[in-house]
């Protein structure tokens, strides 16, 4: 008795009787879910690689302000003389910003470094002794609206 109703399984199962799988429309329901799904989170990733790189040029301006703040130390508190090869030679990691420029006066300066997603940030210290993080091209990868990087 159990061997013939063994029997009889195995051999449905091997002819197909009683096998359910998905039909064809499931399948383009399916499919078609996960292109909106894609549709919708594809751009905000390809976003995030352009956001990655501003960040680093972030980095390379907050860089750029320590190492003139040091610079400025050095020098009885006064960053007149301050160039991108001083800054580099005071930190090395800046070898890496791509186009940083300096403008330094007695008791002011800007730094300014340039992302390859053609955004442009700087690090300015104002007359007051105010710190200004700024950028251009706003809402563009890591530049917020308001073209202030530092909230």
């Amino acid at each position: 008795m159990f061997l013939q109703n063994l029997r009889a399984k195995v051999g449905a199962r091997l002819n197909g009787d009683s096998e359910s799988g998905f039909t064809l429309i499931e399948l383009l329901v399916v499919m078609l879910i996960l292109g909106i799904l894609a549709a919708i989170a594809l751009p905000a990733f390809f976003n995030q690689r352009e956001k990655a790189t501003d960040s680093k040029a972030k980095e390379f301006a907050h860089s750029a302000q320590v190492a003139i703040e040091t610079y400025a130390t050095e020098n009885s508190g006064e960053y007149t003389g301050a160039e991108p090869s001083t800054l580099t030679n005071i930190e090395p990691t800046l070898n890496g910003a791509e186009e940083l420029e300096v403008e330094a006066g007695a008791q002011t300066y800007k730094v300014t470094v340039h992302s390859p997603t053609e955004n442009e940030f700087w690090v300015e210290r104002t007359g007051g002794g105010q710190i200004v993080l700024g950028c251009e091209n706003e809402e563009n990868a890591g530049c917020p609206n308001g073209g202030n990087w530092g909230q």
